[in-house]
C-alpha cells in the first residue's frame, strides 16, 4: 500500500490535470481520477517496472475515460434523440463554466475527434514528447505524429479567424 501511496505522491497532481483535460467538468474529472487510481491498484501486480510509471498510468486512465464515453453513448438517455443533430443542441445549450484566456482554443480542441483530441491532450498540455505519448496510448510514433499533425491543420482552420489569441 505504501507503493502506491508514493505514486499518487508523485503523479497525482499530472494525473488529475489530465483528468481534467478529459473530462467536460470537475465532477467527472473527480470521478476519473477515482476510478484510474482503483484500476492502478487492482492491477499493480501486472505494472512492468522495467518500464516507467507515468506511461502506464496514463493509459489507465484514457482507457478508463474511453470506456466511460462508450457507457454514455449506449445509455437509455443518449439514445431517446431522434438524431445526433438534436443531442449536439442539447449539449451545446447547456451552460458552460467561465472559459479563461485560452477558452477559444480548449473549445476547438473539446470538438477535435477523440483520438486526435487526446493525443493533443497528452502531448500540449501534459507535456508528454512523441515517444511517451506513443507508449501511453500503446500506438506506433509514427501515429501519434500523424494525430499531432492533423490536429494542428484542423486547429488552424477552426481558429484561423481567432485574432485574440495570446501564445
Amino acid at each position: 500500500m505504501a507503493k502506491i501511496d508514493n505514486y499518487i505522491s508523485q503523479y497525482g497532481k499530472r494525473l488529475y490535470g489530465l483528468c481534467m483535460h478529459l473530462s467536460a467538468d470537475s465532477n467527472e474529472a473527480d470521478d476519473l481520477y477515482q476510478d484510474t487510481w482503483m484500476k492502478v491498484l487492482d492491477n499493480i501486480s501486472k505494472y512492468d517496472t522495467s518500464k516507467e510509471f507515468e506511461p502506464w498510468l496514463t493509459r489507465i486512465c484514457v482507457n478508463t475515460h474511453r470506456n466511460v464515453l462508450r457507457r454514455m453513448t449506449r445509455s437509455p438517455f443518449w439514445n431517446k434523440f431522434s438524431s445526433s443533430d438534436e443531442k449536439d443542441l442539447l449539449i451545446n445549450a447547456a451552460p458552460t463554466p467561465v472559459q479563461n484566456d485560452y477558452g477559444v482554443l480548449h473549445e476547438a480542441i473539446k470538438n477535435l475527434p477523440e483520438k486526435l483530441r487526446i493525443t493533443t491532450v497528452l502531448f500540449y498540455f501534459e507535456d508528454m514528447d512523441t515517444a511517451s505519448t506513443a507508449q501511453a496510448l500503446d500506438i506506433p510514433l509514427g501515429t501519434v505524429k500523424s494525430r499531432l499533425s492533423k490536429a494542428k491543420k484542423l486547429l488552424r482552420e477552426v481558429l484561423k479567424y481567432e485574432t485574440d489569441l495570446q501564445f
